[in-house]
């Protein structure tokens, strides 16, 4: 399946049926995942990925009555880091030296420019980028799912601070981004068959 085919294929599931990915399956979608593209590489934030009926029901009703959190195979939530820092950029120059086996001060310069344009972020500047960086991890997540025939629906529409509270992500210094439910398409779902809307190309691409 070329990339057209399977963006065409993939659309916001209403219902799931009760089959549920295999864990190879769901493996795939987190390392996909984990290789986003991400602001200087930082990837401030993390997957909580729930395969847990009792978490998803204890989450459900914080959901605004989207049933497919419950009804889906396994619920994942991108959390953004609460806190961004220099500790942001040692975390990442350290891993850099352990994969690529370089010196720090090879990285010095880099580390020190990464550390003035964050410090020049307000704190609430600082937590919207870190957001953005865990939305463009779930664009990454959305499309490997479609590559993989797998069917996702993503949601922000819930109640944040009341999954903050029952996954314990303050005490991880993390608050939810978005959700998405994984699964695969109930038969019944009318809207797997509907055509696809979006804008065309005169009215979404301005080229210059």
């Amino acid at each position: 399946m070329d990339i057209h085919e399977a963006l065409d294929w993939r659309y916001a599931v209403r219902e799931f049926s009760a089959e549920k990915l295999t864990n190879d399956s769901v493996e795939a979608l987190i390392s996909a995942t984990r290789k986003s593209a991400s602001s200087y590489g930082l990837q401030p934030y993390k997957m909580i990925v729930i395969e847990s009926e009792a978490v998803r029901r204890d989450l459900l009703p914080y959901s605004f009555g989207q049933q497919k959190v419950l009804d889906c195979s396994h619920l994942v939530v991108l959390a953004a880091h609460s806190s961004v820092g220099d500790h942001t950029v040692d975390r990442y120059v350290d891993r850099h030296i352990q994969v690529r086996g370089v010196a720090f001060d090879t990285l010095a310069g880099y580390a020190d420019h990464m550390k003035q344009a964050l410090s020049a972020k307000s704190g609430q500047e600082k937590r919207e980028w870190a957001h953005q960086q865990a939305y463009i991890a779930l664009g990454t997540l959305l499309t490997a799912a479609a590559a993989l025939r797998i069917d996702a629906c993503p949601m922000t529409g819930f109640d944040h601070g009341a999954y903050d509270e029952v996954l314990g992500l303050s005490q991880r210094g993390l608050e939810s981004t978005a959700i998405v439910a994984l699964g695969y398409r109930s038969p019944g779902d009318a809207s797997a068959s509907l055509p696809k809307v979006r804008f065309d190309d005169q009215q979404l691409v301005i080229r210059i």
